[in-house]
């Protein structure tokens, strides 16, 4: 079993922004991937909540060329992280932090388990590379919905 952890980090008002985001934008922007993740993550075709119970809701997320939806609790941290954990014991972190100049940072921080592929085999390196390309976008593709979302009043 291999189990791939990764991080991605990217400023949501790099310099030359002329939209700037604040915090509870952002934080609201992540509330709502929550319930619409399909707005933020592509790959993802359809979203229904299940429960919810304070600071806790449980999904299921369903990917696309994938059958089974993924069930998914996401533990809310106001206002800085929302973790989306599967029950694969796979597990994504949100985190919204400040660099040292006072700048809004957002960290997307991956656990993948994949018991299929073997450390070793060569195919745990496609899979790292893979979403080594994949958190990048994640994250600013995130940011790009949250400041289309203010744009549109919607946030």
């Amino acid at each position: 079993m291999v189990v791939i952890n990764l991080a991605y980090t990217a400023p949501v008002n790099p310099a030359g922004e002329p939209i700037i985001l604040t915090e509870d934008q952002v934080w609201a922007g992540l509330k709502r991937k929550v319930r619409r993740a399909y707005e933020f993550v592509p790959v993802i075709t359809d979203c229904k909540v299940i429960s919810e119970d304070g600071d806790i809701t449980v999904r299921e997320a369903t990917f696309q060329g994938v059958e089974k939806p993924v069930r998914e609790t996401c533990v809310h941290m106001a206002p800085s992280r929302i973790d989306f954990r599967q029950e694969d014991g796979s597990n994504v972190s949100n985190i919204v932090s400040k660099n040292a100049d006072g700048g809004l940072m957002m960290t997307y921080a991956f656990e993948w388990r994949h018991p299929q592929i073997e450390a070793g085999s060569g195919e745990d390196v496609k899979q790292r590379e893979y979403y080594n390309k994949m958190s990048k976008m994640a994250v600013e593709g995130s940011i790009a919905t949250i400041r289309r979302l203010v744009q549109e009043g919607q946030i």
